[in-house]
């Protein structure tokens, strides 16, 4: 495989840029498992980095389970009125969501540390860092409520 087709290979697993994916392969000699991680550690620093910055932006999202006996809100804050729109993070919202129906957690410390249900190798928090990482942006889960009759 060439490293062009590594770079887009990297890019489309990750989401990351381009140029960071061409760093991080080069960094990890090639391997495309090595850069991965290279990038979701980058992508921790760089979460951390973006702590400070307020969100006042961003969007309730809502999920009703099948059954119609499990709703969910959350209130999913960014920086900007741009990301807030973007199909990324909508995704984002839509994916804790279904966390909070899966798990009901009480409160958003414990929700944040809760393994994440599609890779339990991750925590909630491991998972919107790297929606930080990718998209560029601060994003903070302000609330969330869960009904269950």
């Amino acid at each position: 495989m060439s490293s062009i087709e590594k770079i887009k290979k990297l890019r489309q697993k990750t989401g990351v840029s381009i140029m960071e994916c061409k760093k991080a392969l080069k960094e990890a000699g090639d391997d495309i498992e090595k850069a991965k991680e290279i990038l979701r550690k980058r992508g921790i620093i760089f979460a951390q980095k973006k702590a400070e910055k307020t969100t006042e932006e961003g969007i309730i999202e809502s999920y009703i389970h099948s059954n119609g006996r499990i709703g969910v809100l959350i209130d999913l804050r960014c920086e900007t009125d741009f990301v807030a729109r973007s199909e990324e993070f909508r995704k984002l919202a839509h994916e804790l969501c279904l966390q909070i129906a899966a798990t009901s957690p009480q409160e958003k410390n414990s929700f944040l540390s809760e393994p994440w249900i599609r890779d339990e190798s991750k925590t909630v928090k491991d998972l919107i860092s790297e929606y930080i990482a990718k998209l560029g942006e601060n994003i903070v889960v302000k609330r969330f409520v869960r009904y269950e009759i």
